[in-house]
This record gives C-alpha cells, structure tokens and sequence, in this order.
C-alpha cells in the first residue's frame, strides 16, 4: 500500500476540528514534501519523525513522500502532528496493517529517540474524539487530561514502539481510567477572619449570591485584598460541564487541570497586565485573563493603576460572556463568563476621607485619577461599596466574625432560587428581569425619582433592579420591595460620586 490515511486534530482555541493526514509514496528521488498549511512546528516535523523512525528499528521509506494535511485552509501549528505522520509513514509503506487504526485518532509530538511528548489542548481534542465514537493515541503525560473526557476510550503510550506493538496485536494499550478528580476546597481563606466591615461583607455575600461585579474603594491597609480574597470561599463548587469548560481552558493554555479540579478559578493580574495579557490575543490568539477566570473571580487590585485601554477592552466581554478574538490569519472565541471584584484607594495617595492620615491630594488630582475609570465600565459594577478604616477596638477584638460555611449556605438557598428562574440575576435579560422583579405602581414611581435625582444611567437602572433582586432572594421574598430597592441603590456609590451626587 503506497498511500494510507491517518485521523488527527487541530487545535484552534476551544475547538478541535478534525485532521486528515494522507502520506503518499512514489517513485523518484527521495525527499519530503509537506503541503495543507503548515506552520514552522509543523514543517521542522519531518526531521524529527524520520530521526524517531530510523532510531525505533523501523525502516523509512527512500521514496518520493508527499505528506497533506487536510483540510488545507485550516492553519496547523505544534509538534501534534508528529505521531500521526509517523504512523502515516509505516501504514503506507506496509510496516503496520492500515486496518488496525480504523476508528482511531492520535496525537503527539516525537522525541529524536521515538519517545512521545505531551501537546496542550488534549481535552478539547478528547472532546471532539468522544463526539465522533473514535479511540484516542496520546502522550503517558496527556493521559489524565484525555480521559477528563469521561466516555473515551484513551490509550497511552510512552513511546512509538508501544503504539506499533499495540497495532500489530502484539502488547495491547490497556484503556486509560480516570475518575473524576475530588473537588479541592481552597486553602484558607475564611470569611471569620475578616473584622468589622460589615458593609462590605454584606456585599461580598450579594455579590456570591447573584453573580455581580463588586467594587470596593477605600484606603490602604482596609481589608479590600482580604475581602476580595474570600469570595471564592463562600461560591458554590462547579458543576460538572462548568468543571469541564474551565479545564479546557486551562488545557488550551498549557496549566494543570486535576489541581484544581471543580475549584472555581481566582485570577488576580497585576495591574501592569497589557490588555493582550487580559483579554487574550497574540499572534496565535490565546486566552487571557478574563478567559481562565471563566466561572470564577478575576481580581483586579489597584483598579485605576490599570491602564483605561486596558480596562476599556473588557467591557463588552463583561456583557456577553466571551471574548471574540480576530486577527489577520486567525480567528477564535473563548468563553469569559467571570465575576469581577476590583480594588481601589480613593485617591492618588490613599488616605481622602481616612480619619487615620490627611490627604495631600489636590481637587484636581483627585479628579484625574478617579476619572480613569470612564462611566460605562462603572455602569457594568454592580456593587460600589465604601470600605473605611477600622476603629482601633474593632482590630484588636477577639470575636470572630460569621465564617465562610454559613455564609456559603445562605448564597446556594438564593441561587437556587435564582436558577429554578432560569439563571443568574447577573445574566437576567431585560425582559426576564422585570417579570422577576414585578414592582408595584408605588415603587415604581418612587425609582423613577430616585433615577432622576441621581442620574443614573438605563444599564444603572438594570443593575440596581438586579442587586434588589438578589437581596430579595437572600431574604426568601418572593419579589423585592422598597427596603431592598434602597440597599441596592447604596450600593452605587461611586456613580453618585461622579455624577455630582
């Protein structure tokens, strides 16, 4: 047989569509032509399959070899390829039965001396390979990611030796097993330790119930990281497809998966984070920030130190939940489905309205740097709370506060009740959200005050229904009324800040 056809997949993104690799033998000089759109990884392949080849006993075909990867408009880059090439190259020139790979996709990068190499993105590829009813090959070093699948028949291999003896019958890969790893509670970190502050953890606790943005604003050394913190603490573990959206993220970006299995993510950049590093991006757009905090919380301390491009880029992502990515050759979208909390000190040096210090900030000073933060990006933060300094009796007191375990129980009774609505109060539509909230004549009327009044924005406007909901939610009501209109309303403080409030 001079031609034979090896199944494998590409790795865009979150997607895993599928490769054929055709090997072609012929007459002529002996040399190697690989056509379908291959990168420079993928190019340098054939130097290291025929070293894998020669040093593993077999023989490699001196005759004319023309490797296509189909289909050719699909972009192929990483050392995937090298194992299905490598099985290509013994198929067609009679060294393995073409029979033995039917229903069969495999994946890997050769070592010079025949060993397979791990590649990133298993699980999207195992994923894609459950779908279609097929065995996957990988990498020993990939086999747990693969088998995250769940129904897959995984088999794996240390080395190209072991895939030919299982092909030809003579040492059968036995089918990699793996339960789904158990759920990890975060280290530490509980809500006890926190003192005084009790605004802010109320708001921690409305913002775990219903999904919001949370902003706090305060001077140094207040408790804002701290709080910030604790929040994965009280946030139910992931479900099951959440679980797998997060680790194939993970996978894709080349982190470890099993760790922190179930663990909803906290992703806190640095505020020098270009907006590439944050969004995600590069010349082979890959996930950033926002996209490997998807089902968690991205931290962002220091909130105005960001730059405002930076911070101006997440706001549609904010909104929808993914991030579309375009580039010249390239296009992909990743999930973003994360829950910001942010961090910031009133003013430049820290200390307006700190009872502790004066500020040395002029008015314009203060000006400036609150206005880094522009009206749209603070329209999508649900939550603005103040967090101020701690009288000295409340630091050094002894009584712990409400921890964790109490907290998280009341979070999961209001998310239940969100999600036997259908989603998140975070996520509700406009629709669906006034047909939740149900305000009487009254209320209504009064909000329409208290809007005009504070010059809220309509996006404000849904928020704040948003958060009264939530709170309704907390207290077992089954709509908000005046008193949880109220609380959330305080709960924008820095919109009445800027807008002259």
């Amino acid at each position: 047989m001079t031609l034979a056809i090896i199944r494998t997949r590409a790795g865009l993104g979150l997607e895993a569509p599928e490769v054929l690799v055709e090997v072609h033998l012929a007459n002529g000089l002996p040399g190697i032509t690989l056509v379908g759109l291959p990168e420079a990884a993928v190019k340098e392949s054939r130097e290291r399959v025929r070293s894998a080849l020669i040093n593993a006993g077999f023989d490699f075909p001196l005759r004319r070899i023309t490797l296509n990867l189909a289909p050719a408009d699909l972009p192929k880059d990483g050392g995937r390829f090298d194992l299905p090439i490598a099985l290509g190259l013994l198929v067609a020139s009679g060294q393995v039965p073409a029979e033995a790979l039917e229903a069969t996709e495999c994946v890997g990068e050769l070592a010079l001396d025949g060993a397979l190499r791990p590649v990133t993105g298993v699980l999207p590829l195992a994923l894609a390979s459950r779908r279609a009813g097929r065995r996957l090959i990988v990498p020993v070093a990939n086999a747990d990611e693969a088998a995250l699948a769940g129904e897959l028949e995984v088999l794996p291999a240390a080395h190209l030796l072991e895939v030919v003896a299982h092909l030809l019958g003579q040492a059968p890969i036995p089918a990699h097993r793996l339960g789904r790893p158990a759920t990890r509670e975060a280290p530490g970190a509980d809500l006890c330790e926190v003192r005084g502050q009790h605004q802010a953890r109320r708001a921690l606790e409305v913002a775990a119930a219903g999904g919001h943005n949370l902003l706090f604003a305060g001077p140094p050394g207040t408790g804002k990281t701290m709080l910030a913190s604790r929040l994965p603490g009280i946030l139910p573990p992931l479900g099951e497809d959440e679980a797998l959206e997060v680790a194939a993220v993970r996978s894709v970006s080349g982190l470890p998966l099993t760790e922190q299995w179930g663990r909803r993510p906290f992703r806190a950049p640095h505020h020098t984070a270009s907006a590439v590093a944050l969004v995600g991006g590069g010349s082979r757009p890959r996930p950033g920030e926002i996209s490997l905090a998807h089902h968690g919380v991205l931290f962002l301390d220091e909130l105005p130190e960001f730059s405002r491009q930076v911070l101006e880029v997440m706001r549609e992502p904010m909104e929808s939940g993914r991030i579309h990515i375009a580039r010249a050759n390239h296009e992909r979208c990743y999930p973003a489905r994360f829950q910001l909390v942010a961090a910031m000190n009133p003013c430049p040096c820290g200390h307006l309205g700190d009872p502790r210090q004066a500020c040395q900030c002029t008015a314009a000073q203060i000006q400036r740097y609150q206005a880094r933060l522009s009206g749209p990006l603070l329209d999508r933060i649900d939550l603005q709370v103040e967090v101020p300094a701690l009288p000295p009796e409340q630091l050094t007191s002894r009584e712990p506060g409400e921890g964790s375990a109490t907290v998280r129980a009341r979070v999961l009774g209001a998310r239940e009740r969100q999600l036997a609505r259908g989603a998140l109060n975070a996520h509700l539509a406009g629709g669906e959200l006034e047909r939740a909230c149900a305000l009487d004549a009254g209320d209504r009327v009064w909000l329409a005050g208290v809007l005009e009044r504070l010059k809220f924005s309509a996006r404000a406007y849904h928020r704040v229904l948003r958060v009264a909901l939530t709170l309704a939610d907390l207290a077992g009501l089954p709509r908000p009324g005046r008193e949880q209109l109220i609380e959330a309303i305080g709960y924008r403080q820095l919109d009445r800040l800027l807008n002259g409030g």
